[in-house]
């Protein structure tokens, strides 16, 4: 038997009814059977066809239950389903329409009327399966060129300040990586990850004079340093998207602090958005890591206790807890991502 040719599943609760169909269908297609609705649907969850012959009229369930339960799984909704239907079956005909049928073939069937209605639909199943392979395909190409554009906005940033570029995709993953931990949806954790390297893009409108300074900032410096995060929400704030807008607020507050004495607005606890609580955590830890050219990098333990010190002062304590259990993974980005001489 050819295992390329199409499966077609045929549904009826009358044996010589199959057989007449399995006699049509038999030389061009591979085939399954089933003599009523609940077999039907066990055997599209084991191994989805590529298109279904329906009766309507069974015992126990009939075809529109069956079409009804086919189209509410995503994993056979996409399966043609065409109705066979004996005369008469108006109704029962359009019904099957409105829940999703493609199609609908009158008993007694015509042979050359079955093959070309079959192969005319799974000629459109399959355009329409490769015509969402090719979205799917570009979407992602789409979704890896802007996380690139945005790694690149991260970096500039970042290379202002004499800092690696390798910082903000660390962190970036450290954050996503940490969201998940929590339990956070996997929509969010994919904004967050594309979001969270332009944390810092506010240094950009630091005078180089204060961003470059060796020495401590005087109390007029810091000042100006610390309006690095309101001029970040502006610069991404005037795009009005969900990744633009999480990447606003995670510029904005990342650097305030649990216990209220952070800045720019001196939020406090749960008040300071969840993005903005994971990025400063992950900020902080890929920063002490990381050799600078003012300071060694401190190792993976001294930086996790001294997470663990700051742990309901200067973060969240619930994030800070399940930083500390990620440790595995933390140690895996960071020697994966390390930065090369």
């Amino acid at each position: 038997m050819n295992q390329d040719r199409p499966t077609i599943l045929v549904v009826d609760d009358t044996p010589e009814n199959i057989d007449v169909l399995v006699g049509i269908l038999r030389p061009h297609y591979q085939l399954k059977v089933a003599l009523n609705g609940p077999t039907a649907l066990k055997i599209v969850q084991q191994s989805p066809p590529d298109l279904i012959l329906l009766d309507i009229m069974m015992p126990e369930m009939d075809g529109l239950e069956v079409c009804r339960r086919l189209k509410a799984s995503p994993l056979s909704s996409p399966i043609p389903v065409i109705f066979v239907t004996a005369l008469g079956e108006v109704q029962d005909e359009a019904a099957g329409l409105a829940l999703g049928a493609v199609d609908y073939i009158t008993k007694p069937v015509n042979g050359a009327v079955v093959l070309a209605r079959v192969a005319t639909h799974l000629a459109l199943y399959n355009q329409a399966q490769h015509l969402e392979s090719l979205v799917h395909e570009r979407t992602a190409q789409l979704e890896q060129t802007r996380l690139h554009v945005v790694q690149c906005l991260g970096r500039a940033a970042e290379y202002k300040d004499n800092e690696t570029g390798l910082h903000v995709i660390r962190m970036s993953h450290y954050a996503e990586r940490l969201a998940r931990a929590i339990g956070m949806p996997d929509h969010f954790c994919q904004v967050l990850l594309h979001a969270a390297p332009m944390h810092d893009i506010g240094k950009i409108g630091i005078p180089d004079h204060i961003l470059k300074k060796a020495d401590r900032l005087d109390e007029e410096e810091w000042t100006v340093m610390q309006t690095h995060p309101e001029l970040g929400a502006r610069i991404l704030g005037e795009l009005d998207t969900e990744l633009m807008q999480m990447a606003s607020t995670i510029a904005l507050t990342h650097h305030e602090r649990w216990d209220g004495q952070g800045y720019p607005n001196g939020l406090a606890g749960e008040a300071i958005p969840i993005e903005g609580r994971l990025v400063a955590i992950a900020d902080v830890f890929d920063a002490l890591t990381s050799r600078r050219p003012y300071k060694e990098a401190w190792t993976i333990e001294d930086t996790l206790t001294q997470l663990k010190t700051q742990s309901g002062s200067q973060f969240d304590p619930n994030l800070v807890d399940h930083f500390l259990a990620l440790e595995p993974e933390i140690r895996e980005i960071a020697e994966r991502l390390k930065d090369r001489p």
